[in-house]
């Protein structure tokens, strides 16, 4: 009897004991070894004529039994020389079925099934050639023998080697076929049945092959076949597998028969999360219902079938197990494209193939074999190891040993076992056949057998194999972790079973594009969500992120540290002597809380808490955010020196990662983690496609951003929009100045840089430059007109309220008043109690006193404006226009600027605040419509934050766009792309970056801000009007919710005086003809 690992056996010698076996194992190699003589063959001869001559069911069964018994002490050379398999054949093949003959050759093959057992199958290949007599019987009209069959038949299936399903399976899938009658496809579809649950895995692996038939009958014209296959649908889909789809099987089987239920069923699978390896039995489950889906004529059931092949494909980790279905659905796709009117849903439809495409493809030199290549390799395999060919009776052993291989083959059980058991047992009746069978059989033979056997599985294994090229290892160093696991975010899949190895002392740095799940690997790490990753307990993990909880904004530096989880040093005065050693001025340890440091030296203080953890890994993201050269310098030389210690880096600095990481461990396309050894330059060199990590402009990403909007008076790129003059700055409490005479202008051409340390004041001058604070003296004059993008430092704190939301409806709540939400919580626009007092108080207007109740208008004047201003009590009519110098001197600056902002706001709303449109927009900055319409932005990783928070600033089509530390979170890809929109952009540029390349790349303006002042360099400041005419674009036509097109406003051209006399004379010829000529038509 064989014993297949981890699957369901047949019955018998399968549950004995070990010792049993062996005794089983003895007995088999003794029936070897007993020749059987003239005698034997005589007496056996005798016996059968007995067998079917008795008409007595009895009789028949006792004399069918010890007819077996010669099988049972001579083992298979029985089956030829007591002519027990010519008896049984000669009954069962017959054309016209003779009752008591068939019926004894039935009992004579149920004993036979039961002593194969005991002789470890040897008699499977005479046996299966049994099974499609028995399948035709079931059209017999006489009751018996269709009883006997079918219990002969169902015998049969469990009693050989479970190895063998494939090839009785497709015997019975020929039961099924349209000509066959109804009780054979019965008999068929209940011994399928038997298979899987006698032999499951068998029976999984042939499930790609056994779902069509069935599907087919499932549509038969008789009603207890559609009863039964579609019970032994469910009971064979029972066998996959794969927790995503559980709950959905019984509503795909249910779309077999009424396929009116296809769209619900594709709506239901469409809000389902993938994050389980999806094998080829779910896939032959799936592919018929997503295929029909394609076909359907929504076009939003089309788009979500190719969702659901996008996201299921994902997690297809194989070439081999995709192929066989990759003819089905990339014509489907290629057809839905082709006809499809929805851009997006096209967009969709090419990522499905993209996807498709991907995984079906292979590494050079790795080849993808059919099933029939592969049959083709192990048949020339086994005709190789055992070349004596076996003709006549002895031929089925031949087939069967080449189908049971191919079917181990097919089903990858490459294991020992299986193939001793499978193969073994005929490898024997080989060597018999071929020159030992009038021979003594030894135990030498029996291990010459298995030596065949094992011989079968490494060349097979070797031939047909698929073999996935392995990462590159060395055996240096102590090693932490060895794990495989997978890893989802949301709805979203990240890895897939993959491998993560780490040694002692290594520097990794972790690369892949924004979104593929960075941060999330080190935070599952961190949290102890990784399966197979060692427990903190046994491997001290320390996690340091960019940002520092807020609710800590007032505790001390010192205190901060002492009371952090784990860290080891308790000593108050150590932990300052520490911080001293790390660059903290003593003023900073002793005085300042967390809320008064800079970006940089938050950051600094995070990694001077994880380092004194003493950690063996430590995982950085993003360590270099906000840090200065300086401080950049130091953190690789403090990393460079920790030798014990293991590094998990995630960084967008590219200079950062060539200086330090030892090994680059790669998020591939196929969800696998994939380590380089060697620095970012040694990986790009190895992965040319991975430039975009190393240079900007290797970014094959772009962004575009909205043209500025029309500022009136500005005729020139170089004018002044923005001015500062002698502004100072101190925060309150503090005991000096954070900025003193600040002087400088911006103008559309601006393109400038705000370098400086940390703590020198750069983002405190932004703050002042965008309206986010105020200065203690000094002025700051902006255009009345000018709207400012604005993205912060700690960039997310524009969208921490709105994690709920998607980006799109985010965008739409922000601008739905017809200017931005965001600019009303600016301190510009704050009026505070002494400020509402002075213009509560009444004016002389006119000759009378009046209280002003609201400023309603703007008009222009001269060179500036006058605004309509409404009085307390008194009616519209009683209006008055105040010029803005006097309303100013009146107290009613904040009031005035927020009539600009409106008016602003006002010209640069010339599209439509549509969800198309805002998706549109955002696709600009490289946020793609899965994310920016049908996800929340809780789900976005950290870089498609950054970008829905550009976007976001740049709806209103600002004329400036300042940005605080732009590429913290953006990818070498994303900073390319954003690189070339800030280029191409019509506006004013203002960056405050430690990324020196970027800088370089883009500004020709340096701001350096040190100990409080400014020192501009490079700028190009004029007075009065410049020279670089601004060139006024022409507008694109708009679509509004409606789906109305809003046709833009053509502005009209001024003829030359050439062309207007050539339009006076056609309008002279026009009027002596008689037509209606206006005289109008002779000025455009």
């Amino acid at each position: 009897m064989s014993f297949m690992p981890g699957t369901s056996t047949a019955s018998g010698a399968a549950h004995a004991a070990d010792d049993a076996k062996r005794r089983s194992i003895a007995d088999h190699m003794k029936t070897k070894r007993v020749r059987i003589g003239d005698k034997e063959a005589k007496e056996a001869k005798d016996l059968l004529g007995k067998l079917y001559a008795t008409q007595d069911d009895e009789e028949r069964r006792e004399l069918a039994k010890e007819a077996a018994g010669y099988a049972n002490v001579y083992g298979v050379r029985s089956l030829k020389a007591c002519h027990l398999y010519s008896a049984i054949s000669h009954e069962m093949f017959a054309k016209k079925i003779k009752q008591p003959e068939v019926l004894a050759s039935m009992e004579l093959t149920l004993y036979l099934c039961d002593v194969n057992e005991t002789l470890h199958g040897v008699l499977d290949p005479h046996l299966v050639s049994l099974l499609p007599p028995l399948l035709d019987m079931q059209g017999d009209k006489q009751a018996k023998v269709k009883e006997l069959a079918a219990m002969t038949a169902k015998r049969l299936v469990t009693a050989v080697n479970p190895s063998a399903t494939r090839m009785m399976l497709h015997v019975l899938l020929t039961g099924l076929e349209n000509s066959r009658k109804w009780p054979t496809k019965m008999l068929s579809l209940s011994l399928i049945e038997e298979l899987a649950r006698k032999n499951p895995m068998q029976l999984l692996s042939c499930i790609p092959d056994l779902i069509p038939v069935v599907s087919d009958c499932m549509w038969d014209t008789k009603a207890e076949v559609k009863r039964a296959s579609t019970q032994c649908m469910k009971t064979v889909t029972e066998l996959l597998d794969n927790k995503d789809i559980e709950r959905f099987i019984p509503a795909v089987i249910e779309c077999i028969n009424h396929p009116d239920k296809v769209p619900e069923t594709i709506h239901q699978l469409g809000a389902t999360t993938f994050v389980q390896e999806v094998d080829a039995g779910t896939l032959s489950l799936m592919v018929p219902l997503l295929a029909r889906g394609l076909r359907e004529r929504q076009t939003p059931i089309k788009r979500k079938a190719a969702v659901i092949i996008d996201n299921m494909c994902k997690l297809v980790d194989d070439p081999e197990v995709a192929a066989p279905f990759l003819p089905v659905l990339l014509p489907e796709l290629d057809h839905v494209h082709d006809i499809v009117a929805d851009p997006e849903c096209r967009g969709v439809v090419n990522k499905a193939l993209a996807t498709l495409k991907r995984i079906g493809a292979t590494e050079e030199g790795v080849q993808v074999l059919s099933d029939a290549e592969k049959r083709d390799k192990v048949t020339k395999t086994l005709d190789h190891l055992m070349p004596t060919k076996l003709e006549g009776f002895w031929s089925p052993v031949r087939k069967y040993m080449v189908e049971v291989a191919v079917a181990l083959s097919l089903a990858r059980d490459f294991t020992k076992a299986s193939w001793i058991s499978a193969i073994s047992p005929h490898a024997g009746t080989w060597l018999l056949v071929t020159g030992r069978e009038h021979g003594d059989w030894g135990e030498e033979q029996e291990h010459e057998s298995e030596k065949l056997a094992t011989a079968a599985l490494a060349h097979c294994e070797e031939a047909v194999a698929f073999h996935a090229p392995e990462e590159e290892d060395d055996d240096e160093g102590e090693e932490l972790c060895n794990c495989e696991f997978s890893l989802a975010y949301g709805a979203k899949i990240l890895l897939n079973r993959t491998t993560l190895k780490l040694k002692r002392g290594r520097r990794y740095g972790l690369c892949g594009a924004n979104g593929c799940g960075k941060s999330t690997l080190m935070r599952a790490i961190a949290n102890e969500q990784v399966e197979g990753f060692p427990p903190k307990s046994v491997l001290k993990t320390v996690y340091v992120e960019h940002d520092i909880d807020g609710s800590q904004a007032d505790t001390g530096l010192v205190d901060f540290i002492a009371e952090s989880k784990g860290v080891e040093q308790s000593d108050k005065g150590e932990i300052a002597r520490i911080l001293l050693d790390y660059g903290f001025s003593e003023d900073m340890v002793k005085f300042q809380n967390i809320g008064s440091l800079s970006g940089g030296w938050k950051m600094k203080l995070a990694l001077a808490r994880a380092m004194l953890m003493n950690a063996d890994i430590l995982l950085l993201d993003e360590p270099t955010n906000h840090l200065d050269v300086v401080n950049v310098a130091w953190l690789e030389n403090y990393l460079l020196g920790l030798k014990t210690v293991t590094s998990i880096i995630v960084s967008h600095d590219s200079g950062f990662l060539d200086h330090v990481c030892s090994d680059i461990i790669h998020y591939e396309g196929n969800y696998k983690l994939k380590r380089y050894k060697g620095n970012l330059s040694e990986f790009v060199k190895k992965v040319p496609r991975a430039a975009a990590y190393y240079s900007l402009d290797a970014a094959q990403l772009t962004f575009k951003f909205p043209e500025p909007g029309y500022l009136e008076g500005v005729k020139t790129k170089e004018r002044a929009i923005l001015k500062m003059k002698d502004v100072d700055f101190q925060y309150p409490g503090t005991s000096r100045k954070q900025l003193k005479g600040i002087t400088m202008q911006c103008s559309l051409a601006s393109r400038v840089a705000v370098i400086g340390p940390n703590g020198a004041g750069k983002s405190t001058l932004i703050k002042l430059l965008t309206g986010e604070m105020e200065p203690t003296s000094g002025t700051v004059w902006k255009h009345p007109n000018l709207r400012i993008a604005y993205v912060a430092q700690h960039a997310f704190h524009h969208i921490e309220k709105h994690l709920d939301s998607t980006p799109n409806e985010y965008i739409q709540w922000r601008y739905a008043t017809g200017e931005d939400r965001e600019e009303l919580d600016k301190v510009d626009r704050q009026v505070t109690e002494e400020e509402e007092k002075q213009m509560n108080q009444a004016f002389v207007i006119d000759g009378e006193k009046r209280v002003v109740e609201e400023i309603v208008g703007r008009r222009k004047l001269k060179q500036s404006y006058e605004y309509e201003v409404s009085w307390v009590g008194k009616s519209s009519v009683d209006n008055t226009w105040i010029s803005r110098q006097r309303l100013e001197q009146m107290g009613f600056g904040k009031k005035i600027a927020e009539v600009d902002a409106q008016e602003a706001a006002k010209s640069g709303l010339t599209r439509p605040l549509t969800a198309k449109e805002i998706e549109k927009h955002l696709s600009e900055v490289g946020l793609e419509p899965e994310f920016a319409t049908h996800s929340r932005i809780r789900g976005l990783s950290g870089g498609q934050k950054v970008k829905l928070v550009i976007g976001a600033a740049m709806w209103n089509r600002p004329h400036m766009l300042v940005l605080d530390e732009p590429t913290n979170y953006l990818d070498r890809e994303s900073l390319g792309a954003l690189a070339s929109a800030i280029r191409e952009y019509g506006g004013g540029v203002v960056i405050v970056t430690h990324n020196r390349e970027f800088s370089e790349a883009l500004c020709q303006e340096v701001w350096k801000v040190d100990n409080g002042e400014l020192v501009a360099s490079g700028h190009n400041w004029v007075t009065g009007q410049g020279t670089t005419v601004i060139k006024e674009e022409e507008q694109e036509d708009m679509v509004d919710a409606q789906g109305n097109t809003i046709k833009a406003v053509k502005k009209k051209e001024k003829l030359s005086s050439r062309e207007l006399r050539k339009k006076k004379k056609e309008r002279m010829e026009r009027r002596k003809r008689g037509e209606e000529v206006y005289s109008d038509e002779d000025e455009w």
